[in-house]
């Protein structure tokens, strides 16, 4: 066994002993074990049942005896991964990018200001490519799904069924440590507003469009038809979260021709209205967007009092 294999074990057996679930994994972050079934349904349907190893996350385990064979299964580990989601920690993992033009760290910020939470002080682990990992804890039973960039493009989220790479792994381009004074046993709760941003809205349900609209727009000039229908698809194309933000912005660019009459302002109402109730938002939420964007382009809208 390397000197990085036993490195790795160690530090996977600190982890479960402050009741992290953990199993081995390579330096291309990876469980460093080989599923023992055969492409097909077998592997995709085992959920671990067997009793062999080699289902990834599902092998993750507090126990020490356990976590020696998965380690002498894999003489090739360089590090180990943390159960996300599991008790008693619930561990929600935020992976924050720094690197191809992402800064999830700039994300997160950004996300905290639009919606009026505070990134607390939690245990950070700093990662070979200059990212971090954050950790949180979620309530017992919340459920949220993984996701790549769904969030904001430089966070990737590891809840229930998903996993991280602990502190003390070596992978393909250096080790994974905690961050230089982070705290590693403060796991600070999940944010309520943050945690309502991991669970994005199911599918919004097919509404009716506004009646009439497509043959009043049919009946503009070909300018002011290709104005309505750019921002109407700007507003449908926007995904969750930034809904409500896209649509006031976009009733701010159709809300600029309102004082020169040549896009009239109840066209542009119900245009957005029609893209908003598209992507879910109820309809008080839409019009309230609408009325304060096209007010603000206009040069209508008054400061808050």
């Amino acid at each position: 066994m390397t000197d990085d294999w036993q490195h790795a074990r160690t530090f996977a057996h600190h982890a479960a002993a402050r009741d992290f679930a953990v199993f081995p994994a390579g330096k291309t972050k990876r469980p460093a074990i080989p599923s023992p079934h055969s492409p097909g349904r077998e592997r995709d349907t085992c959920r671990a049942t067997c009793g062999r190893p080699g289902h990834g996350v599902l092998d993750a385990t507090t126990d020490h005896q356990q976590i020696d064979v998965l380690f002498a299964a894999a003489p090739w580990a360089t590090g180990y991964g943390i159960a996300c989601g599991r008790g008693p920690h619930h561990l929600v993992g935020l992976d924050l990018d720094r690197k191809n033009g992402l800064d999830g760290v700039a994300d997160l910020a950004r996300l905290a200001t639009e919606h009026a939470f505070t990134v607390p002080a939690t245990a950070t682990v700093a990662t070979p490519s200059g990212g971090l990992h954050a950790w949180l804890s979620a309530p017992p039973g919340a459920v949220f799904p993984n996701s790549v960039g769904k969030v904001a493009p430089g966070i990737d989220v590891r809840g229930p069924a998903g996993y991280l790479v602990g502190p003390g792994s070596l992978g393909a381009t250096g080790r994974y440590v905690f961050m230089p004074g982070t705290n590693p046993n403060r796991i600070a709760p999940c944010p309520p507003a943050l945690l309502a941003l991991l669970n994005p809205p199911p599918a919004p349900a097919a509404v009716a469009p506004v009646a009439g609209l497509r043959e009043r727009v049919h009946h503009q000039k070909p300018y002011v038809r290709a104005a309505l229908d750019r921002e109407a698809a700007t507003v449908k194309a926007q995904s969750y979260p930034g809904r409500a933000k896209r649509l006031f912005a976009s009733a701010a660019a159709l809300g600029r021709h309102l004082p020169t009459g040549v896009i009239p302002e109840d066209l542009a109402f119900d245009t957005l209205l029609d893209a908003g109730l598209a992507t879910g938002l109820s309809r008080a939420e839409c019009e309230h967007t609408i009325r304060r964007g096209l007010a603000r382009g206009a040069g209508t809208l008054r400061p808050a009092a």
